[in-house]
């Protein structure tokens, strides 16, 4: 498989994966990929290697005529089937594919239709209906383990890829305050990296406890996330990792269609903003539907 894209996109991506380890007869599938977040379908057991996508080597495979790599070529050939989400408008990417020697090239689609609301992981399965294999469960369990009883900790990520997408800091340091768990953990990504500290200032200030989790590989952060008793968020990578660890999970929504973009896993709850306006959402409505799932 071949599949770039951000941490969510590649978490809708995992029940394809798992389909094909599950639907085909002692599958070996490797995953062509951003590594640091690939490595999720090998901690599941959905694959059995993986291979960064920031090859030099693979840049001809994108232009029409070009020499393409032996190596490459090598590595392409060793597959029955190949499957690729890559954006290939002129089919350049598949035409370099075929002369490489694949045998079945199979074509994802890299952008989601939002009219009819099919959840993202059936679109991105559609593919594998050419080989008859269909998927009936759009969502994935990473299988960590998770402690009985859950501990005290409550984890939230308070951003996302899209500034619009944010519920904003001072409401979530409401949020926190109104729920006074015995711990937080607070998960921030690059995209925060210039912003958090103002949240975690406020925390500070209303004398609330937390750890923050920020720059560490995403099978650590899914371990972590595994240990915590419910997760808050927004449409985001992170919120579809702790889905997959099979925590209960209270998710934000404004404009994006959770039909579409949010985890299918049993235990997520979605709260659409009045409006699609995040800003509209109170504090005091979310802590009351949280407090339901404590």
């Amino acid at each position: 498989m071949i599949r770039g894209g951000a941490i969510g996109d590649f978490i809708l991506t995992l029940p394809t994966i798992r389909l094909l380890r599950e639907g085909l007869p002692n599958p070996h599938i490797e995953v062509l990929g951003y590594p640091g977040i690939t490595s999720l379908a090998t901690l599941a057991g959905f694959a059995d290697g993986l291979r960064s996508i920031e090859h030099g080597a693979l840049a001809p495979f994108f232009a029409p005529g070009a020499t393409l790599d032996p190596g490459l070529c090598e590595y392409f050939q060793s597959f029955q089937l190949v499957l690729s989400y890559l954006y290939d408008p002129d089919g350049f990417f598949a035409a370099n594919l075929e002369k490489a020697g694949v045998k079945t090239l199979l074509k994802g689609t890299h952008r989601m239709d939002e009219i009819g609301g099919v959840p993202a992981a059936l679109q991105l399965s559609q593919p594998l209906q050419e080989i008859a294999l269909y998927l009936d469960q759009p969502w994935v369990s990473l299988g960590l383990p998770r402690p009985a009883p859950p501990g005290p900790i409550l984890a939230f990520h308070p951003g996302s890829g899209s500034p619009r997408k944010n519920w904003g800091y001072e409401r979530w340091a409401d949020l926190a305050s109104r729920l006074n768990a015995e711990s937080y953990l607070v998960i921030s990504g690059e995209a925060e990296r210039d912003t958090i500290a103002d949240l975690l200032s406020q925390l500070r200030s209303r004398n609330l406890t937390f750890q923050h989790l920020e720059g560490l590989p995403l099978t650590e952060v899914a371990r972590a996330l595994s240990g915590c008793k419910l997760y808050l968020g927004h449409d985001s990578g992170i919120s579809h990792l702790a889905a997959a660890c099979d925590l209960p999970s209270v998710l934000l929504f404004g404009q994006t269609d959770p039909a579409i973009w949010a985890p299918q896993n049993p235990g997520v709850r979605v709260l659409r903003a009045p409006g699609g306006q995040l800003a509209a959402l109170p504090p005091a409505t979310v802590a009351e539907v949280v407090r339901t799932l404590l």
